[in-house]
């Protein structure tokens, strides 16, 4: 991917959060991690103009999902890439397009690839 990508990884269980950034890492990004959708909007608002790629769990601890993070990283930055991953089926409605769905447990060689390529 390259040392100039960050992305920016949310996701409730730590130790799938802490694998992923890890895989991330090795692939050559720069990683931002949260455990909730209002960390991960606390990310963006500290450092959204950086974050090349949003990669999301839909369903979070807290009151916002993964599916609005996704809409609010959208909105801000229309060119993110953003990349869902959920143990449970999707509301097709509900990706945005231009985006990418992993039903875990997913490949970490196909997130790495979703994050740097659409």
């Amino acid at each position: 991917m390259g040392g100039n990508s960050v992305v920016l990884v949310v996701e409730d269980e730590p130790l799938v959060r802490e694998i992923i950034a890890l895989a991330l890492r090795d692939a050559g990004c720069e990683v931002l991690e949260a455990s909730t959708g209002e960390g991960a909007l606390t990310q963006l608002d500290n450092h959204g103009y950086r974050i090349h790629a949003l990669f999301t769990d839909i369903e979070l601890g807290g009151l916002l999902s993964g599916w609005d993070v996704a809409d609010a990283c959208r909105s801000a930055y229309p060119r993110m890439r953003i990349v869902y991953a959920s143990g449970r089926g999707v509301d097709p409605s509900r990706v945005l397009s231009d985006s990418r769905y992993f039903r875990k447990p997913y490949s970490y060689t196909a997130v790495i690839h979703a994050c740097a390529l659409q």
